[in-house]
């Protein structure tokens, strides 16, 4: 079972992403519990090509599930960006010590199961992978 998605790297987009992919896991029965750590971590990626993406026209967003697994694909034309390259945030300084951004990462290795990135074509190309029962 799948979804794909073409977007423009608008704000309404975002939204149109979750909705979709609130649409599908219901229809498919996927686990509230995956969806949830699915749908943090989709608003914050496709939030990010939004706002970050230099030159992007679009974003694309597939979700594939799998008994067990849900595997989460996002992608645009942007300019070469690899966030898995950035540093992880210190999350044990004091809140007023803190550097902002980076916590949108730290949370996609806490809850995705597998991360992965790759630059090809002209885009770049985020997998994540999450199991699909509770966590």
């Amino acid at each position: 079972m799948s979804l794909t998605l073409r977007l423009p790297p608008e704000t309404d987009s975002v939204t149109r992403l979750l909705d979709a992919l609130e649409g599908f896991a219901e229809e498919h029965d996927i686990p509230m519990a995956a969806m949830a750590r699915l749908n943090i971590l989709a608003d914050d990626l496709a939030a990010n090509v939004v706002m970050h993406a230099k030159g992007a026209t679009h974003l694309e967003a597939s979700l594939h599930h799998t008994p067990g697994q849900l595997t989460f694909i996002l992608a645009d034309d942007g300019a070469p960006f690899d966030p898995l390259a950035q540093a992880a945030p210190d999350t044990t300084a004091p809140v007023g010590e803190r550097v902002v951004g980076g916590l949108g990462i730290h949370l996609l290795r806490q809850m995705a199961s597998s991360v992965e990135y790759r630059y090809e074509s002209g885009r770049n190309i985020l997998t994540l992978t999450l199991a699909d029962s509770a966590k």
